[in-house]
């Protein structure tokens, strides 16, 4: 897996579609609707991976609660 991007995309609408311009050079076009369903599916893996991280920072909290 490569690293992941700490920064976000731009995006705008052209000529009745979605343009994303995002880093490392990347840039697509989209129909709204698929941007849409992406939105969706982005809002929803942002907030699983959110979850992960707290979890993740709670069991290492109790392993050194538990190592004293």
């Amino acid at each position: 897996m490569t690293k992941p991007h700490d920064s976000s995309s731009d995006v705008g609408a052209e000529d009745g579609e979605v343009v994303v311009d995002g880093p490392d050079g990347v840039n697509y076009s989209m129909t709204p609707e698929a941007a849409a369903d992406t939105s969706d599916k982005l809002a929803r893996g942002a907030a699983q991976a959110a979850g992960q991280r707290v979890e993740a920072r709670r069991v290492e909290e109790e392993r050194r609660v538990r190592r004293g």
